[in-house]
């Protein structure tokens, strides 16, 4: 699903992972939601998104971060 609505094209945002279709960024949306933005308020912000394309850049993220080995702090 993620592969339909995401795409990261060089001459679009310079190849940031955006909405199929738009000039929103995938970290914007997941921005807003981890704000505590709903999927309605989302959609509201950004009336050219479906639910679907802001379930599909939580997907993308989750996936994203799962592919990296990310540094995490040791506790002093």
């Amino acid at each position: 699903m993620t592969e339909d609505r995401i795409v990261a094209d060089h001459r679009i945002m310079g190849g940031v992972p955006c909405i199929r279709g738009t000039r929103v960024p995938v970290a914007t949306v997941v921005g807003l939601f981890a704000e505590g933005q709903g999927i309605d308020e989302i959609l509201s912000d950004y009336p050219q998104l479906s639910p679907e394309d802001v379930r599909a850049a939580l997907e993308f993220a989750a996936a994203a971060v799962s592919e990296r080995q990310l540094p995490l702090r040791m506790p002093a």
